[in-house]
């Protein structure tokens, strides 16, 4: 059971029977999907079968691609934004997620499951609705500390909504939130047993010279590599940088680095995407500049690492939110896309060269770690199902 926003769960291994039956519906980005696999993960530990969940996407997104690379049973339904697009398509998207209520009620009687555990996306709407109407109990875990469309739209349906931070307060019932913390994949928090010398021979970089991680989220962002590439050279002179440029402008990047000096280069490692070293990465550094969605609230504060966040703006305001949220508790300084080519270059030497604002700063991110979240995102879903078997 959960009661003022505090887990109270008891022999939680003896509710993972073959019986119990998980849908999940998470999709879109990565900080809603990690969630999501890091539940699953844990769920497996205690005895939870794959073929014992569903994950229900929308087609196009980065689900089709992460969720079968881990042998789980993805189902997809048609839809996208309608929120932030052009009215023709809003109007379009929203008639096929209206229309895939109805492929959403059929997943559901077929699977029957004991519960249903939505992190966003598009499709959370109609999965919502055909769970609610199949009296499917319908946990939320809310990455960002704002909700977005589609989570906004299924509180209400929703029976309980495990959260971030307690940020997330002013934006969802007092009586259905529980902050769990963002459950950092465990690949990823591995990397906090390296030394911070191991970390950086991953990238055949040398301690003694500040380290500098920059990356723009899975798929990448433009302004952010182009306001780095401009100041690489000043940069370079002093600190050495491990640059994660998103596959979109890697051909960009990767001709950049080509025109570098050797000297230069040696202090440089540009990748269009890191997969088994992001955590290394992390480790490694001794400040991130990144966008701010959902998996900075997690993995900054686990590595205790302080924040040049640039949050995207034009159209998804939660960014500014989670930001703003860092920002307040001091483990992160704010740029905007509008100044990051003139503020780039001050802000990272400002910190950098002040060893004593970040250690204050990193002291004030790993105060926000969780990291036994994922283990209570774990109990919250099964908690879920408990009292619906009750």
């Amino acid at each position: 059971m959960m009661q003022h926003g505090v887990l109270s769960i008891k022999a939680l291994p003896q509710m993972l029977s073959k019986s119990l039956r998980v849908l999940i519906c998470a999709g879109g980005t990565g900080g809603g999907i990690y969630p999501a696999l890091a539940a699953v993960s844990e769920l497996e530990k205690r005895g939870l079968d794959r073929d014992q969940v569903l994950w229900v996407g929308t087609q196009g997104e980065m689900e089709e691609r992460l969720v079968p690379a881990q042998r789980l049973r993805l189902e997809t339904i048609r839809g996208g934004a309608i929120v932030g697009v052009r009215l023709r398509t809003s109007l379009r998207n929203g008639a096929q997620l209206t229309w895939s209520i109805g492929r959403a009620l059929r997943l559901i009687r077929e699977f029957r499951p004991d519960v249903m555990f939505m992190t966003g996306g598009y499709m959370a709407a109609p999965v919502a609705i055909a769970a609610t109407m199949q009296r499917v109990p319908i946990g939320i875990f809310l990455p960002d500390v704002e909700p977005g469309t589609g989570i906004r739209f299924a509180v209400p349906l929703s029976q309980q909504i495990a959260c971030t931070t307690d940020g997330s307060a002013a934006y969802v019932p007092p009586r259905k939130m529980v902050v769990t913390g963002y459950p950092v994949r465990p690949e990823l928090r591995a990397a906090n047993q390296m030394t911070k010398r191991d970390a950086l021979a991953m990238f055949d970089l040398l301690p003694g010279r500040p380290a500098l991680f920059v990356f723009g989220g899975s798929r990448g962002a433009q302004n952010i590599n182009r306001a780095l590439m401009a100041v690489l050279p000043e940069l370079l002179a002093r600190y050495q940088v491990i640059h994660i440029s998103g596959e979109l402008t890697w051909p960009e990047v990767a001709d950049n680095h080509q025109g570098l000096s050797a000297e230069q280069q040696r202090w440089y490692r540009p990748y269009p995407y890191l997969h088994r070293r992001m955590g290394a990465a992390f480790r490694a550094a001794d400040l991130v500049v990144a966008r701010a969605g959902a998996s900075m609230l997690g993995e900054g504060p686990a590595f205790g690492l302080p924040a040049v966040l640039v949050p995207l703006t034009f159209a998804w305001r939660y960014q500014k939110v989670n930001a703003d949220y860092l920002t307040e508790r001091g483990a992160a300084i704010q740029l905007t896309d509008e100044t990051l080519h003139e503020q780039l270059l001050p802000a990272v030497q400002g910190l950098l060269d002040d060893s004593g604002r970040l250690a204050a700063m990193g002291g004030a991110a790993r105060a926000l770690d969780k990291p036994d979240a994922t283990a209570r995102l774990a109990d919250f879903i099964v908690a879920l199902a408990k009292d619906r078997n009750a």
